[in-house]
């Protein structure tokens, strides 16, 4: 599993999971890719989860996205 995690005091530049853009998710996904192949697990499936942390109410609003995105 790769998680990504976003935190955010507020939504000025948007919410923190509108920041996994297609391209984000194939530099993870290439990234990903190189750490399997590296430590021998290139014939193992891996899940992209991401986590956002909002602190623009004060106290943080954790959310997590299983599956987030397919590689």
């Amino acid at each position: 599993m790769f998680v990504e995690v976003k935190a955010r005091d507020d939504h000025a530049f948007g919410a923190g999971a509108e920041a996994i853009t297609a391209p984000k998710q194939r530099r993870m996904a290439q990234i990903a890719r190189h750490y399997l192949t590296r430590h021998h697990r290139g014939d193992c499936r891996c899940r992209f989860d991401v986590v956002t942390i909002h602190f623009d109410t004060g106290r943080p609003v954790v959310e997590l996205f299983q599956n987030a995105f397919d590689a």
